[in-house]
């Protein structure tokens, strides 16, 4: 059996779990942040970097990866983890929210979704049954059910057409990755429903009927306020079978990393880290800092002086400002070695506090933060 999970302890106060993830390419500790590798790399970063910072598993995307360079190419190449040269984990998002994310150049139906590509303006047509064929060829450790998430803001009527859509994709996938002899690793339905507590709940019975391997949290951080996507994971987590992992998709900041944990949430991706890396905002052990900024161009000080990362350990701010304003390619590089870290290190210490059973104290500093 190549996947699998259990929960190995959790918070007193809190609803935070510790667990451990089970794949043909190792385990994973949980509550896990999973760097986003979209076209099979995590821009900038070359993968010994990934491997200095203990990353034990990267998202990749279903939908990039089918367009180039091809599933095909790639199961010829030996499957993806040969392809990117990682013996690590991966998990492949189904493609649903990158169709949703070029709702201009799609089109909805029964049978699936037609698109155009954002590369070239080619015709495409995903099916439910493709997507699991692609990720099949990809031999993903977890894979995702084809999706569509819906926007915000959306009406109830627009948001339970779309959920039921959801779920008579699910069952399909469900049934395409069912017809296989071996699969490499675990299959996620996604619980959809926009804001609806209602739909969310009827999404999370229908899916716990089809046999997932885990229950993903979709259709957030897509413009909702903050407050009500903390409301929906309140009425929504609960409801997710407890020896089974649980995994809220595209989020997000290390507050709601944070809250998702106390909620007991134990897997979660979001491009925050590198996208603001590139862009020169990087999280630190005091807050956010914005490389570009005036007063960092003599601070001779290490960007994070509690930060181990590479990045930390030998350049300063000022060079990193430096680089950041002259345009250097490395700069991208070294600040995104220092993001991804501070995130993944971020969990350590998350995961620490929860088999110490002090986690309550992670929600008492994001208390006093915003009073």
């Amino acid at each position: 059996m190549s996947f699998g999970f259990e929960v190995l302890g959790h918070d007193r106060s809190t609803s935070a779990r510790l667990g451990r993830l089970h794949t043909a390419h190792g385990d994973i500790e949980t509550p896990v942040f999973m760097p986003v590798g979209t076209a099979a790399t995590v821009k900038a970063l070359p993968h010994e970097w990934l491997e200095e910072c203990d990353c034990r598993i990267l998202l990749s995307n279903t939908y990039h990866l089918y367009l180039r360079p091809g599933q095909e190419t790639i199961a010829r190449l030996g499957g993806l983890h040969r392809f990117m040269s990682w013996d690590r984990a991966i998990l492949t998002d189904s493609g649903g929210f990158q169709v949703f994310s070029h709702r201009e150049l799609r089109r909805l139906s029964e049978e699936g979704a037609h698109f155009q590509s954002h590369l070239d303006g080619s015709r495409h047509f995903l099916s439910p049954e493709k997507v699991m064929e692609i990720q099949l060829a990809l031999g993903a450790d977890v894979a995702m059910v084809f999706d569509e998430c819906t926007p915000y803001p959306c009406s109830r009527a627009d948001a339970e057409k779309s959920m039921a859509l959801s779920m008579r994709w699910a069952t399909r996938c469900r049934e395409r990755w069912g017809r296989e002899a071996s699969v490499p690793g675990g299959l996620f339905g996604i619980v959809q429903g926009s804001v609806y507590a209602d739909l969310r709940q009827k999404s999370t019975h229908e899916l716990l009927g089809m046999g997932f391997d885990g229950l993903a949290i979709g259709g957030l951080s897509v413009g909702e306020p903050k407050d009500v996507m903390l409301e929906v994971l309140q009425a929504t987590v609960p409801m997710l079978p407890w020896q089974q992992p649980r995994y809220l998709m595209g989020v997000g900041t290390p507050e709601d990393v944070i809250r998702g944990v106390a909620l007991g949430v134990d897997m979660f991706d979001c491009v925050l880290p590198t996208r603001n890396a590139r862009n020169g905002c990087l999280f630190t052990s005091a807050g956010r800092i914005l490389i570009k900024n005036a007063a960092y161009a003599e601070d001779e000080r290490p960007l994070d002086p509690e930060c181990s990362c590479l990045t930390c350990r030998r350049y300063s701010r000022a060079y990193l400002r430096h680089l950041f304003m002259a345009g250097e390619y490395l700069s991208a590089t070294l600040n995104t070695m220092h993001n991804i870290s501070f995130y993944l290190d971020m969990m350590k210490k998350i995961r620490e506090s929860i088999k110490l059973n002090s986690f309550g104290k992670w929600l008492e500093v994001l208390e006093k933060r915003s009073d």
